[in-house]
């Protein structure tokens, strides 16, 4: 039995038990009490293990080695992900995933090197349970998956398909596909451990807080609200270049031609004192419009 196979069973087997929990605190979280449990272990277990394992990973392997190894699983991500995208009937977004794979596959020596973004190719982390998400499928209660973490019932049943989708899980030697999921759980977890520790210094829930966030996270990935935050960032930074223009425009007018109608307000008295003779009224009224 492989590891992948080993998880999902142990997914399974989480979604069963979970039908044992009869106190309900929160409505998002029916199973509280078995899914703290879970906590606990996974807890326990990234005491224990992973996170000496990654922190061993970050203090010893070279900065580049690690981006390396992020960018080399981050390409193969983008392959599912460009699947999802065109079953989320965004054809533009899965152009774009496909692309990214297939420019990084090639010039970026499989992965290795991240060509795509420079180039304004946008990453998207698309999988099943959005695509599932995003055709009206429910998310379900709250589940803390053995090993796996945070999930709900939608995202544990699209768990064999995002296993599937995964071009890593098709490596026929098995030890060797074994030491990849292992090498990319470790740069996963290396790559949060300033996050986790702050968290862990805080004097709050962990398990609330990574409950509450978890969940505001996927729904804001299946309704795509962080697109449209990055929609209003162009458009806010579109607006931000148009003020900066207008204001070089009048920082020019106000050095080179003092007395045009357009010059500030700044400028009036002098234009005032250069010529006592002209009519006082002209300089103040066409200056308004540029304090406005």
């Amino acid at each position: 039995m492989t590891l992948r196979n080993s998880l999902v069973l142990a997914a399974g087997a989480a979604v069963l038990l979970s039908g044992c929990a009869s106190t309900v605190t929160n409505p998002r979280d029916p199973f509280e009490k078995f899914n703290r449990a879970v906590f606990s272990f996974n807890d326990a277990v990234d005491r224990t293990a992973l996170k000496p394992a990654a922190t061993a990973y970050k203090n010893v392997t070279p900065d580049f080695v690690q981006t390396g190894v992020n960018n080399f699983f981050g390409n193969l991500s983008d392959l599912w992900s460009s699947v999802n995208n065109f079953a989320q009937l965004k054809g533009q977004d899965g152009l774009n995933d496909f692309t990214r794979f297939a420019v990084n596959s090639t010039l970026g020596l499989a992965g290795v090197l991240d060509i795509a973004t420079p180039a304004g190719l946008r990453k998207h982390n698309e999988d099943l349970g959005q695509t599932l998400g995003y055709w009206g499928v429910p998310s379900g209660p709250y589940l803390m998956l053995p090993l796996l973490g945070p999930s709900t019932v939608r995202d544990t049943a699209a768990l064999p398909g995002d296993f599937w989708g995964d071009p890593w899980d098709h490596v026929n030697d098995i030890p060797w596909r074994n030491s990849g999921i292992a090498l990319r759980a470790v740069d996963q977890r290396a790559s949060v451990l300033d996050a986790s520790n702050l968290l862990e210094d805080a004097a709050l829930d962990r398990y609330e807080f990574i409950r509450d966030g978890y969940l505001q996270r996927r729904s804001s990935k299946v309704l795509d609200t962080d697109k449209a935050q990055v929609r209003a960032e162009k458009v806010q930074e579109r607006i931000d270049k148009v003020q900066e223009r207008v204001q070089e425009k009048l920082g020019v007018k106000k050095a080179e031609t003092p007395g045009d109608d357009g010059a500030p307000a700044d400028a009036a008295p002098a234009q005032n004192n250069s010529a006592p003779n002209n009519p006082p009224v002209p300089a103040p009224v066409s200056s308004e419009p540029v304090q406005k």
